[in-house]
């Protein structure tokens, strides 16, 4: 993988100054009907801090992506849901929700961004790969909220926006970033454990799918070349 250390620094620093809104937009969200008594607040979550944290991970990651990818056409649909998924996670830590009124939206932003890229690059075949990946990752997502226990529908819903992104960029990236995901969230389940996140089988995934799709962007071709 041939590294850019400009695209890295420059989508690393754009991304921190979104990432520093973070908080104070998760703080404006509306509580969800009947919410669990034990809940968080969203209004609560933006704490001493908590802006600080948000802006890291999200210059962290969008320059990790930066640098995998250089300066190409993908880059316009995944740096601005970089700090969205740096507030999914976190709220998803923190209340076991992935709000769908922050979700939701995000399919629309995909969709329209990825008109564009089609509109600049001519790559049909991306496109109709975009659509497929959407497919197979909600399917199975729904499949796994439908028979099994412990998997949220906010979890269904986000595994279509990251088929769309990640099936866009190639079939090795969908493979090994929805791998990923759930090698990540059997690893992470036990320190959420030991900490008290969690005390049952159902624990917050939203943050081990992100965690997934970033490798898979970041390193899936890669993974996927060598163990062809």
């Amino acid at each position: 993988m041939e590294w850019s250390w400009q695209a890295a620094l420059v989508l690393a620093a754009a991304a921190a100054l979104a990432g520093w809104c973070v908080p104070a937009l998760v703080a404006r969200l509306p509580e969800p009907p009947d919410p669990d008594p034990e809940k968080t607040p969203y209004a609560d979550l933006a704490g001493a801090g908590t802006a600080v944290q948000t802006a890291a991970w999200s210059g962290l990651v969008a320059g990790l992506v930066g640098g995998a990818l250089g300066w190409s056409w993908p880059l316009l649909y995944l740096v601005p849901l970089v700090p969205v998924g740096v507030a999914l996670a976190w709220v998803d830590l923190r209340t076991r929700l992935l709000p769908k009124l922050v979700v939701g939206p995000c399919y629309l932003v995909v969709l329209v961004l990825l008109g564009i890229v089609t509109a600049i690059t001519g790559d049909l075949d991306a496109l109709g790969r975009a659509f497929v990946g959407w497919l197979v990752a909600g399917g199975l997502y729904w499949l796994l909220w439908r028979f099994t226990p412990g998997m949220g529908y906010g979890d269904v819903r986000l595994s279509g926006v990251l088929g769309l992104v990640l099936a866009h960029l190639g079939w090795a990236e969908l493979a090994v970033g929805i791998y990923a995901g759930f090698v990540v969230g059997v690893v992470g389940w036990l320190p959420l454990r030991l900490l008290g996140i969690t005390r049952d089988r159902s624990f917050p995934f939203g943050p081990f799918m992100l965690v997934g799709a970033v490798i898979g962007i970041v390193w899936g071709a890669d993974l996927a070349g060598r163990l062809g």
